[in-house]
């Protein structure tokens, strides 16, 4: 903005899902009107544009700030994106930090809107980040495959529950009851009761019909045998049952529309030139790859890796008072995306051999540095690495991350003269 001219007017607008206010000052706090409203709709933009308007001055000469409201604010930020107008989005929590330095008490949509347009013209001002529209792409991906494995973790302790009460037995042909074929079976008949009933040659078809080349017919007898002397006490069986079967139904939904989500992230991978160093490095798979591009986006946004790490919530703080020194612990402000990939990266890193990583965390652990400490290292190093390749785009170099000190040369020993 510093190569632009001073914007003549300052437009704050406080984002809601169905409706905006606006204020509208000029640069020197003055309001020029009462504070409006606007639909959150193409009318409704509409009629904000054609208040601008009588403004009579260039779109360029009017500074507008929208505070990032969920994803309320989108829309009307490429509307008038598109239109000319020089645009700020703020961080909510920026806006609420300036209210209070103001002393408001009160809180509307109109004293809103008057506090964001106040903010724009302060010393203060720190704009969020407005991503692109590929890194939009990677989190619509990552944060909906997220939420969808945390609904499967959900649903998969229900079924062991179910499980527990309907067939407590069933565990011990099949540990793991979620599994492909286990979760089959259970939907076919969702009780010891119902294996009982259905009989040996039954379970035996369908394990054929689910081609599992593990389990037949010997299967099918130990299952029916444990089925008729198992602990179940049969309440409430009608509606475990069912319950069973739905969340088995749920799941297998769940397991598709997941790996449709994983072609994606592997095919924006492949589609993102930025991401190719990212996939050089060993220890970062395609999920890796993914969250880091969605949830750190631009790297050229931060001037220096430190940032980045703060970012992300790796940082180390202390409390102090006096001569009290508290306990050092991240500070997990930042991203809990970024922590969580990292730290699934950082103790995968641990179990591959050769891996520079897995080296640094050696090195740290031997010269004395707690386990989890030295963990907690080998992910700020790994978001290091990622800061480099992605600002610079440069070639990944395990040796950049950790190369042992090469041993002294052996002391030569000289022949004594004359020998």
């Amino acid at each position: 903005m510093s190569a632009l001219a001073a914007p003549q007017y300052l437009v704050g607008i406080d984002v809601g899902s169905t409706q905006c206010s606006y204020a509208l000052i000029r640069p020197d706090k003055t309001p020029l009107a009462k504070p409006g409203t606007f639909a959150n709709t193409a009318a409704g933009f509409a009629a904000l544009v054609t208040k601008l308007d009588s403004l009579a001055v260039p779109a360029e000469q009017i500074l507008i700030g929208l505070e990032a409201t969920g994803l309320y604010w989108e829309n009307l930020y490429y509307f008038l994106q598109t239109r000319g107008y020089r645009l700020l989005l703020l961080h909510p929590a920026q806006t609420h930090q300036f209210a209070a330095q103001r002393g408001l008490r009160a809180k509307t949509d109109a004293l809103d809107a008057t506090t964001i347009a106040r903010l724009l013209s302060s010393d203060e001002l720190r704009p969020a980040y407005v991503p692109e529209e590929q890194v939009v792409a990677y989190r619509e991906v990552v944060r909906l495959h997220t939420s969808l494995s945390k609904d499967a973790a959900r649903y998969k302790m229900q079924i062991r529950g179910l499980v527990t009460l309907l067939f407590p037995e069933f565990t011990q042909v099949f540990r793991n009851p979620c599994r492909p074929t286990a979760l089959a079976l259970l939907q076919r008949y969702p009780s010891a009761h119902a294996f009982v009933e259905a009989g040996v040659e039954a379970v035996t078809a369908t394990l054929g019909e689910l081609k599992s080349r593990r389990y037949g017919r010997g299967t099918a007898v130990r299952l029916v045998t444990l089925a008729a002397q198992s602990a179940a006490s049969g309440v409430a069986r009608g509606a475990r049952a069912r319950s069973l079967q739905i969340l088995g139904d749920q799941l297998a939904h769940i397991r598709d529309h997941l790996a449709d989500l994983e072609a994606e992230m592997a095919a924006l991978v492949r589609q993102d030139a930025g991401a190719a160093a990212l996939a050089e490095v060993p220890e970062f798979g395609p999920k890796t790859v993914a969250v880091l591009r969605a949830e750190l986006g631009d790297m050229r946004r931060f001037a220096h890796s430190d940032q980045a790490v703060a970012y992300a919530g790796l940082d180390v703080t202390v409390r102090q008072s006096g001569k009290w020194r508290g306990q050092r612990k991240l500070s997990k402000r930042g991203s809990g995306a970024v922590r969580r990939i990292l730290y699934m990266a950082a103790v995968h890193s641990l179990t591959q051999e050769g891996s520079a990583f897995r080296a640094y965390y050696a090195h740290l652990v031997e010269s004395g540095v707690v386990k989890m400490s030295a963990l907690m290292a080998v992910m700020r190093k790994m978001l290091g690495v990622a800061y480099r390749l992605l600002r610079d785009g440069s070639r990944y170099d395990p040796m950049k991350v950790w190369a042992a000190p090469k041993p002294p040369p052996a002391p030569t020993t000289e022949a004594p003269a004359g020998a």
